[in-house]
């Protein structure tokens, strides 16, 4: 070789490497020598678990009064959960991946079934933060017990352990909030089928008590079923609303055409039966386009169906437009709805000469009969509503009554002809 090639300098392009540290190493070697330590602890720990079970739970027995109550009323179940919640807890230590989701399976049974036995939420992370505070402690006295100058390498795994702690935490509480939103939905819908079949008269008998505490009503009280159809922008909120600040007692079951509000408006045998209750019942002025029908009191829940058929009855009553109608104001209306045929047969047998004249004349002598039964048999104020002279008004009732074969005079008379009235305003046809 050429001398000068011994001498010869060597350019490179870019920057000269760097020596890596050796943090990085001294880091793993640490972190191995934790997860030993960790390790030697652990396997102490899953011999002696069911000591640690008892210890666990005489410190949920002082220290939490809801998990008191638990150990009394099923002390061997709880053993079991809490043994087997441990268990998953210090082999998760040994072996993270593959026993993972075991100890979350775990986890999220005990969170569901302690949402489904009521246990309060916060003292079941209570109990599972005192387990963690348990295993890291024994833990730390295993160690210093067999190895004491090793104490300071659990420091290095004390984040690991906590983290799987909280990530427990978080999993029981979600599995006991799903479960108790799950829940909270069965009841509710239990109750909307409780309270369906109570207002269709099907329920059970067996089932009235049940119905009655799922509703917040009692067995036996006075109730009028409340209906509402109709366009309502904010649905019977104003009904609600107004049977809420009479401080009045109410469940309202809403349905694919008509709302039904089930009212206690007195108890049973208080001395309200000589009046109606549904009359002192304050209701607010609806949305134009509302219809709210009124039924009379029945007494007792196993009455509400009937409740409800009085409150349909009162509904087909209100005008289309909308408005209020409380069936106890609205008897005779009542009788004709609840037998449309013989309230068209008793429209054809009193109205019919007069229904088929030319629609001209018809409806002149209709309004002045309505006009006239409206001012409570006075032509003048007939004559006024109709603006024209009372004169004029006698002279088209004479008519009338030459063309039904009836005597306004007469009592029996004026009933059939004002049934018959309401009868054809009412029945369609």
């Amino acid at each position: 070789m050429h001398p000068a090639a011994r001498t010869r300098t060597t350019f490179r392009t870019g920057p000269t490497p760097v020596p890596q540290p050796r943090t990085r190493r001294i880091r793993s070697l640490i972190d191995a020598d934790a997860l030993r330590v960790l390790h030697r602890a652990a396997r102490v720990l899953l011999d002696e678990l069911p000591e640690l079970t008892d210890r666990l739970l005489v410190v949920l027995r002082e220290q939490e009064p809801a998990y008191r109550t638990t150990l009394e009323n099923d002390h061997a179940a709880t053993w079991q959960e809490t043994h087997r919640s441990l268990r998953h807890s210090v082999t998760s230590l040994l072996d993270p991946r593959g026993t993972r989701e075991a100890a979350h399976r775990c986890t999220w049974r005990i969170g569901a079934t302690r949402a489904e036995q009521g246990l309060p939420l916060d003292a079941l992370l209570h109990a599972f933060r005192l387990g963690g505070s348990l295993v890291w402690q024994r833990l730390v006295e295993e160690t210093a017990r067999a190895e004491p100058d090793d104490i300071r390498l659990l420091v290095h795994v004390a984040t690991d352990v906590w983290n799987f702690v909280d990530e427990h935490c978080t999993l029981v509480a979600d599995a006991y909030r799903q479960t108790e939103r799950q829940l909270a939905w069965r009841r509710e819908n239990r109750v909307r089928l409780l309270a369906a079949a109570l207002l269709e008269g099907t329920s059970r008998i067996a089932d009235l008590p049940e119905t009655a505490d799922g509703l917040g009503l009692p067995e036996q009280g006075r109730y009028v079923v409340v209906a509402v159809a109709g366009v309502r922008p904010q649905g019977p909120t104003g009904l609600r609303a107004c049977v809420r600040a009479s401080g009045t007692n109410a469940y309202w079951h809403p349905g694919a055409e008509v709302d039904y509000g089930i009212v206690l408006v007195g108890e049973a045998g208080d001395g309200q039966d000589d009046r109606d209750p549904a009359a002192a019942l304050e209701l607010p002025e609806e949305a134009a386009g509302c219809r709210v029908g009124v039924g009379s009191a029945v007494t007792g829940l196993a009455s509400v169906g009937d409740a409800r058929r009085l409150a349909d009855l009162a509904l087909s009553i209100c005008p289309p437009e909308g408005g209020t109608v409380r069936l106890a104001e609205h008897l005779p209306e009542a009788l004709v709805i609840s037998c449309p045929e013989l309230g068209t047969t008793l429209t054809e047998r009193v109205l019919g000469p007069l229904l088929r004249l030319e629609p001209a004349d018809r409806d002149v002598l209709l309004d002045t009969l309505v006009a006239w039964f409206a001012s409570e048999g006075s032509a003048q104020r007939a004559g006024e509503r109709l603006y024209c002279h009372r004169n004029t008004v006698l002279n088209r009732l004479r008519r009338c009554e030459q063309l039904i074969g009836r005597s306004l005079a007469r009592p029996l008379d004026v009933v059939e002809i004002n049934l018959a009235l309401t009868a054809h305003h009412l029945l369609p046809g």
